[in-house]
């Protein structure tokens, strides 16, 4: 018998962040995976980060987690999107090298206390009484308290190239097809959604002359606080544009595509379309934009981000030869698209555990989400949360005033999905609060509250928040008059108040420089806490103002809801939304006016009926 305090299932970005959080709480946790060499494989493009998906990097970094910091070792060109923009909206980008991505993460698990990688096919799940017990694979039978289900796309995927079908999760790659029907046995409301790759061509065989070089920043910026300097080399990425003849070419063809042929049904995403969407939804468009990005520093692949594609390969040849640069083209391998299946997320709780078998949490793609960062995030807090259920302990759940991370999960369990859902700055309320440059000020302590953080990044966490807040207090010490400030070039309005360096920093002209020419002391202050505080001033109006509106939702969501709660007893309260709280079973008051469909009348009942029962029932 092998007995473990927390088993997850799969290898992906969201297993392994789930195996590393849940020991470095410190149970004993089995990663189990079909091929351990493929670990942390990047499936799709060679790419970390951007809007929305870099800020939730940063959070999994601020908890301890893996993501950043592998980033950081296997990054080749790092760029800050919306730089010109303001701090809310920035977002850490990389290009990755994939090899070097893959070893650096299986080194880091390999390295993990209290982890064990074992190498085996899931054949089935042990349940009794709908609680978790185990699995059972090739290899016999392990035992456990918690089970983390990280399957991505190969729960019974398939891979479409035009008319040709193959059953597989990933390139290469069989497909899981016996844990869904266990899952469905279970009454779990299971779909389809379809995702896609583009082919991967020759790097030798393309003109680069002809393209565009994109750049990489001067001065890379790390994804994790850990990282004080890139070490990698950097390398540049090239720009080149589709045309009317690839255009002709897909549309006269496009019936051969799985996703128009009929051979595909299932739903992908919206915000990374196949180039056979782009043409049909964007009949207006000359061109669109493909970036070039290599594979890695010593690999001879280039991936041609912007035209995932099911066309049949010589149609994809085809087009691909008439594109600026490619007229030469090989192709490695070319692209295709995939259909799997996902559970329904409003089937979980926000601990990502599901609620109809005690013990079992998801995570990943499985959810229904598109991306790496989506799924380590989840993998994250399913891993916490195996560990804590394994250890007897209260499940820890993020508020979506707290982090990106709390609006993914609090999206996902409340509305549900019915494309794969990617993460955006534009879906928080608080995005002046959830910055990219604050996620260790918003998180760690409360990391380190659960355990799931390291003794190192613990003390350097508190080095770092003792120098922001003396930085801090000087800003707001030092002061000047507006007749001085004018006189040392800084333009102000005069009307007499005195003003401080924290209050100068909040004019859009005015930065860290043009302080030090007065106050000499603040050439100290490291770029990080530059960056946290000068952020700060700049939205410091705004952040009182926000945070009222988070107090506010805290109470709201302070208002609890009993899953179990019977809302038939409620008068006046329609059927349908009956019907929606009965199966969400909303953990909070919040989280019911979230739900699609719940007038507010009908939050109104709710409260009316808590009133009267004087909470007895909630």
């Amino acid at each position: 018998m092998h007995n473990f305090d927390t088993i997850v299932i799969g290898g992906g970005h969201a297993g392994c962040e789930a195996a590393a959080a849940s020991a470095r709480i410190g149970v004993n946790t089995l990663l189990l995976t079909k091929h351990i060499t493929t670990i942390g494989a990047m499936s799709c493009n060679p790419a970390m980060g951007g809007i929305g998906k870099g800020h939730l990097i940063r959070e999994i970094d601020a908890f301890d987690g893996l993501m950043g910091v592998i980033s950081d070792l296997s990054g080749i060109q790092f760029r800050v999107l919306n730089r010109s923009k303001g701090p809310a909206v920035q977002g850490p980008r990389a290009q990755i090298d994939r090899i070097l991505y893959l070893g650096n993460m299986q080194k880091a698990l390999k390295e993990q206390k209290n982890l064990t990688i074992v190498e085996a096919s899931v054949n089935d799940i042990i349940i009794e009484n709908n609680t978790i017990c185990g699995i059972r694979c090739d290899q016999g039978e392990y035992f456990c308290n918690s089970l983390i289900l990280t399957t991505g796309t190969f729960l019974n995927g398939v891979i479409h190239c035009g008319k040709n079908t193959t059953p597989g999760g990933r390139y290469g790659e069989a497909p899981t097809t016996t844990l869904s029907k266990r899952l469905k046995k279970f009454d779990l409301t299971l779909s389809r959604l379809k995702t896609g790759t583009p082919a991967r061509l020759i790097k030798e065989s393309i003109n680069f002359e002809l393209l565009e070089a994109q750049k990489g920043d001067t001065t890379p910026e790390p994804f994790s606080y850990m990282s004080n300097k890139i070490h990698v080399p950097q390398t540049v990425c090239h720009i080149t544009h589709t045309n009317e003849e690839t255009h002709h070419i897909i549309s006269n063809n496009i019936r051969l595509s799985a996703m128009f042929s009929g051979n595909i049904t299932s739903t992908g995403p919206r915000y990374c379309p196949s180039i056979e969407d782009k043409i049909i939804r964007f009949p207006e468009k000359k061109n669109h934009q493909i970036f070039l990005e290599p594979e890695g520093l010593n690999s001879d692949l280039i991936y041609p981000n912007g035209i995932s594609t099911s066309l049949p390969e010589d149609i994809q040849l085809a087009f691909i030869k008439t594109i600026r640069g490619l007229e030469n083209a090989q192709v490695r391998r070319f692209g295709y698209a995939i259909e799997y299946d996902y559970v329904d997320p409003r089937e979980l709780d926000h601990s990502l555990s599901v609620k109809k078998i005690k013990g079992l949490w998801l995570a990943g793609q499985i959810n229904g989400t598109t991306g790496y960062e989506e799924a380590a995030a989840q993998g994250l807090i399913a891993g916490i949360n195996a560990a804590r259920h394994s250890r007897g302990k209260k499940l820890y759940y993020i508020d979506r005033s707290d982090g990106y991370i709390g609006v993914l999960i609090d999206d996902l369990v409340t509305k549900g999905v019915t494309e794969p859902y990617r993460m955006f700055t534009s879906r928080s309320e608080y995005r002046l609060s959830l910055r990219a440059d604050n996620a260790d000020h918003r998180l760690t302590d409360t990391g380190i509250s659960l355990g799931v953080v390291g003794q190192e990044r613990k003390k350097s966490w508190k080095l770092k928040k003792s120098k922001i807040n003396q930085a801090r207090s000087s800003l707001h010490e030092l002061t000047i008059s507006p007749t001085e400030a004018r006189r040392k070039g800084l333009k102000i309005n005069c009307d007499g108040k005195k003003r401080s360096a924290f209050d100068l920093l909040g004019y859009p002209e005015i930065n860290f420089k043009d302080l030090e020419k007065i106050w000499k002391k603040l050439e100290n202050i490291n770029l990080s806490t530059r960056k946290t505080i000068s952020a700060e001033a700049t939205y410091c109006r705004y952040l009182k103002r926000q945070k009222k509106e988070i107090d506010n939702f805290k109470k709201e969501e302070s208002k609890k809801l009993k899953p179990n709660f019977n809302y038939d007893l409620i008068d006046g309260l329609s059927n349908e939304n009956k019907d929606k709280l009965s199966k969400i079973k909303p953990r909070t008051l919040g989280q019911a006016q979230r739900i699609d469909g719940i007038t507010p009348s009908a939050i109104s009942l709710i409260l009316s009926h808590m009133r009267n029962s004087k909470g007895a029932e909630f």
